[in-house]
């Protein structure tokens, strides 16, 4: 089985490409690769590599500079995510997202789960939760 990592340079993606590396042949281009701010750019890595499992752990993880840069973060959280979801449809590939749960206010006194309320205090969290949706 063919899988597409994006976002193979931060945490997440570090231990995804280790772990994803038993169930088939994992393409995990670096984030200089594949500008996640260029829609093009996404849909042309899964047109050229036809995954069959996209995986995405990529965002705009710096929270405080997405404060100060809201549209970049916009681009490469939301938009880049619309930009999977769409090329996934076309190549029809399973898309698997990773969020945060900076979606969610912080209030909760047990662990967050998927179907509670959200509401993000930042414009990274506020980013990530319109790229879920």
């Amino acid at each position: 089985m063919r899988l597409l990592l994006l976002g193979r340079d931060g945490q997440v993606g570090w231990e995804l490409q280790r772990v994803l590396a038993p169930l088939g042949e994992v393409i995990a281009p670096a984030r200089t690769d594949v500008d996640l701010a260029r829609s093009g750019a996404i849909e042309g890595v899964i047109r050229q590599h036809r995954p069959v499992v996209i995986v995405n752990a990529a965002a705009h993880t710096a929270v405080d500079l997405a404060e100060q840069q809201p549209a970049r973060a916009r681009s490469i959280n939301v938009e880049a995510c619309g930009a999977m979801a769409t090329a996934a449809r076309r190549a029809d590939a399973l898309l698997v997202h990773y969020s945060t749960d900076y979606v969610f206010d912080g209030t909760a006194t047990r662990p967050y789960r998927e179907d509670d309320p959200t509401g993000p205090l930042n414009v990274y969290g506020a980013t990530k939760l319109a790229g879920e949706e």
